[in-house]
C-alpha cells in the first residue's frame, strides 16, 4: 500500500492529532504547549510531529477539535483542504458548477459571495490552521530545543530537512492565502504567541515572503523524486516558485516570467517525466503508473483517511446512480452536485474522449440552465477510486476514496514554461515550448494528430482548461488572464444572471472574513467588501 499510512503510520498521525490546536486564528497557544517535550522527547517524536503536518492536508477536524467552529464554523464533512480549495478555485469560473442549496454555495457558483460566506471563511480558517501548526513544529525544533532534549548527531541532520518541509507546507498555505486573499494575517515561529494579534501582511510582501522562504530551504530538502513518496522535496519547491512567477504580476503589478522559466526548466529538467497514459494520473495505482510525473500529492485512503472531502469529494459529488457508480469504486456513492458549465466542454473540438482522451464527460446536456438539476451540464468521469486495471480500491462505507491528488505535475511545468515565454520571458524557446506542448498533445491523443505547429498566448488558458481542468487551476488562470471578473468572457450563471454578466473587479480577491476583521482590530478589510 502506498497511501498516507505507508509513510508515517496512522497510528502515529492519530496521536499528533490528539494534541493539535483548537482555535482557527493565528495567534493561539497550542494546546499541547505543556506536554511539548514529551512530544519532542525523541527523533521518533520529530518525525511524528511531520507526521501532523501532512496529515492535516488530507484529514478534516484534528482530533480533539472541540466544536464545528475550528474550522470557519463549517460542518466536518466540508473542512478537508481539498475540498475547499477546489470550491474557491472552481466553482466560481467556467469549469463547474455545484447544484447543492448548502448556505453559501449559490454564492460561489454565481460569484455574489460576502464577507460571510462560510466556504470562504473555512478555506481561510483551514489555511490559518495549517500555518499554525507548522509555526508549532518549528518553534519545537530549534537548535536550542533539540540540545536540551539530547537530540545529537545524524538525528538532527534529518529533523534538519523535517524543519525545511514545514517551511515548504507552510510556505505552500501562505500561497494559498496570496492567491485567494490578498493581504491575510501574518505570523511565523519567531512571532510571541499569545500576546498581540497578528499584523497584516500586504500582497507584495507575502509575495516576497513566500519566494524567499522557498529559496532559503532549497538546500536543506531531498533531491527531486529523492525523498518519501507523498513528502515535499525541491522539485515541489521549484514548482511552486514557478507557479508564483507566473503570476507575479497579479500578484505584485511586477511580470516575472523570465523566473517562471528558470525554475520550470529546472523541474522539467529534474528527473521527471509523462505518465504515459493521462487518465491514469488519476487512478487509485498512480503512485505506480505516474510516479514521475507526480511531483508532490495529497494522499487518500479509503480504510484509514475517511471524509467526505479530498478525493471522496471530488468523486462522488460528480456522479448520480445513473452513473453507475461501483464503477467508480464507490457502489455507495453518487451525490449528484458538481458538473462541468458549457464553457469546458466546448475546449473540446471532439468530447467523446475518441481523439483528445483528456475529454472524460458524461451525458449529453451541455446546457447549464438551471443551477440545481444536475444533469444541466456534463458530469466529469477524470476522477475514479479504481485502479489502471480497473481494480475498486477498499473502502469504509463503500464511498471513501483512496485516489491521491497532485498538488504538483510535470504537466504544469511544461505549459508554464511555454506561457512564459510566449509573454515575454528570457531563457525559454518556443520551439522548446512547442515541443512541450505537443509531449502533452501526443499523449491525449496516442499518436500524432493532436500536435500543433504555432502557439499563441490564449492558446495556453485553453490548453490547461484541456489539460488541468478540475486540479483547482481555474480561478487563478482567468484571472492572469483578465477573464474572471470581466465582462468580455462569459459563463452560465457568472454574475448571477443566466446567460453570464461581468463582476466588479474587486472579487478577484476573496473578503478576509468578517469573524476575523472583527476578532483583529489590525486587520483592513479587501476593497469593494
Amino acid at each position: 500500500m502506498k497511501k498516507l499510512h505507508k509513510i508515517f503510520t496512522i497510528s502515529s498521525i492519530l496521536l499528533v492529532f490528539a494534541s493539535s490546536c483548537k482555535k482557527d486564528d493565528l495567534n493561539l497557544i497550542p494546546t499541547n504547549d505543556q506536554v511539548a517535550d514529551k512530544v519532542y522527547a525523541t527523533p521518533a517524536g520529530y518525525k511524528q510531529g511531520l507526521a501532523k503536518l501532512y496529515a492535516s492536508y488530507a484529514l478534516t477536524h484534528p482530533t480533539g477539535a472541540s466544536s464545528e467552529s475550528d474550522i470557519g464554523g463549517l460542518n466536518p464533512g466540508f473542512t478537508d483542504f481539498l475540498r475547499l480549495f477546489w470550491m474557491s478555485q472552481e466553482l466560481p469560473t467556467d469549469e463547474a458548477i455545484c447544484g447543492w442549496n448548502d448556505t453559501g454555495i449559490p454564492d460561489m457558483d454565481q460569484m455574489t459571495w460576502t464577507a460571510d460566506n462560510i466556504f470562504i471563511r473555512g478555506l481561510y480558517s483551514r489555511s490559518i490552521y495549517q500555518i499554525t501548526v507548522c509555526n508549532e513544529f518549528l518553534r519545537e525544533s530549534t537548535p536550542e530545543k533539540l540540545s536540551k532534549r539530547g537530540i545529537t548527531g545524524a538525528d538532527v541532520n534529518d529533523i534538519q530537512r523535517y524543519r525545511a518541509e514545514a517551511r515548504f507546507l507552510r510556505a505552500f498555505q501562505y500561497w494559498v492565502l496570496l492567491d485567494g486573499y490578498g493581504n491575510p494575517p501574518f505570523i511565523t515561529e519567531t512571532n510571541l504567541i499569545g500576546k498581540v494579534s497578528p499584523e497584516q501582511i500586504k500582497r507584495a510582501d507575502l509575495f516576497n515572503y513566500v519566494e524567499s522562504e522557498l529559496k532559503a530551504i532549497d538546500a536543506e530538502l531531498a533531491a527531486p523524486r529523492a525523498n518519501e513518496y507523498g513528502r515535499a522535496d525541491q522539485g515541489a519547491a521549484w514548482s511552486l516558485l514557478a507557479r508564483l512567477y507566473l503570476n507575479a504580476e497579479v500578484y505584485t503589478g511586477t511580470p516575472k516570467y523570465t523566473e517562471a522559466i528558470t525554475y520550470s526548466s529546472k523541474v522539467i529538467n529534474g528527473g521527471y517525466a509523462l505518465s504515459p497514459v493521462y487518465k491514469n494520473i488519476f487512478l487509485t495505482d498512480n503512485n505506480v503508473t505516474s510516479a514521475k510525473e507526480l511531483i508532490l500529492t495529497i494522499n487518500y485512503d479509503g480504510m484509514h483517511t475517511q471524509n467526505d472531502g479530498g478525493t471522496t469529494y471530488l468523486i462522488n459529488a460528480a456522479i448520480n446512480g445513473d452513473m453507475n457508480p461501483a464503477s467508480f469504486g464507490v457502489p455507495t456513492g453518487g451525490w449528484g452536485g458538481n458538473r462541468s458549465r458549457i464553457n469546458l466542454p466546448t475546449l473540446f473540438a471532439d468530447r467523446t474522449g475518441n481523439t483528445d482522451k483528456r475529454a472524460m464527460f458524461f451525458g449529453n446536456k451541455l446546457e447549464n440552465d438551471d443551477i440545481n438539476t444536475f444533469t444541466d451540464g456534463l458530469r466529469i468521469t477524470k476522477f475514479k477510486n479504481v485502479s489502471s486495471l480497473n481494480i475498486p480500491a477498499p473502502s469504509i462505507e463503500g464511498k471513501f476514496s483512496s485516489l491521491d491528488f497532485p498538488l504538483f505535475r510535470l504537466a504544469e511545468q511544461y505549459l508554464i514554461y511555454g506561457e512564459a515565454v510566449l509573454r515575454g520571458g528570457s531563457g525559454g524557446t518556443n520551439d522548446q515550448a512547442l515541443t512541450y506542448v505537443n509531449k502533452l498533445r501526443e499523449r491525449a491523443y496516442g499518436n500524432a494528430s493532436g500536435k500543433i505547429n504555432t502557439l499563441t498566448t490564449d492558446f495556453f488558458l485553453d490548453e490547461r482548461g484541456r489539460e488541468l481542468y478540475w486540479e483547482g487551476f481555474r480561478r487563478s488562470d482567468l484571472i492572469r488572464y483578465k477573464k474572471f471578473t470581466e465582462g468580455g468572457y462569459l459563463w452560465p450563471h457568472k454574475g448571477g444572471v443566466k446567460a453570464g454578466a461581468g463582476v466588479s473587479a474587486t472579487r478577484s480577491l476573496f473578503p478576509i472574513p468578517t469573524a476575523d476583521i472583527i476578532a483583529n482590530t489590525n486587520l483592513i478589510q479587501n476593497p469593494g467588501y
